[in-house]
């Protein structure tokens, strides 16, 4: 059976729309960047630190539209580990709109909760998450998260989506691990707490 982990990147107030430069239109687009090892003077590099590890241990992606339209401008032409594991992955993607994906994707249409579902029992390995802030909080909410990992960056936003709208209800989580990484920037990763102990 298959775990989905997801992945998300968020400012210390808990905003995780547009981390990436060619996200959505925002007014902090590409936040992250500023934190970018491969930059000169940046003191975090994701792909060394998390992103390459975290895609290789992964089966699939699980992706909102707007995440794969964001992701699929700029992974099939970037180089290097994570650029080509990324692209070699399967994709599925939740969407009612898209019809003709390309980039190794399929959509999960209407059904989506019960195809999420399926292939959590069909694959072995790790089905990752990446943004996608409705399709995270509806997962979430539908208890098929089996691991929440956050990346928090030492950065308060005051604007944007954040992760944790509002919710059905309260959700206990337990920690699993928590580090510090480069640049002051946090990887937290959390698990649903079970009430048998």
């Amino acid at each position: 059976m298959g775990k989905l982990a997801l992945s998300q990147n968020t400012s210390l107030d808990g905003v995780m729309q547009s981390p990436g430069p060619t996200d959505v239109p925002f007014k902090y687009r590409g936040w992250a960047v500023d934190f970018d090892g491969s930059r000169e003077g940046a003191r975090f590099n994701y792909e060394e630190e998390v992103g390459l590890e975290e895609a290789q241990n992964s089966e699939a992606l699980l992706l909102g539209r707007v995440t794969y339209a964001a992701m699929q401008a700029f992974s099939p032409t970037a180089e290097g580990g994570l650029a080509d594991r990324l692209n070699e992955l399967p994709k599925y993607v939740v969407s009612s709109t898209l019809t003709h994906p390309a980039w190794n994707a399929t959509v999960l249409g209407d059904d989506w909760p019960g195809e999420v579902a399926r292939l959590r029992k069909e694959l072995d390995g790790e089905i990752l998450i990446y943004g996608g802030r409705r399709l995270s909080q509806a997962l979430i909410e539908m208890g098929l998260v089996d691991e929440l990992r956050l990346l928090v960056y030492p950065l308060v936003l005051g604007a944007g989506d954040r992760l944790f709208g509002e919710m059905q209800d309260k959700i206990p989580l337990r920690l699993v691990e928590s580090r510090p990484l480069g640049g002051g920037v946090v990887s937290m990763m959390y698990a649903p707490a079970t009430t048998d102990g």
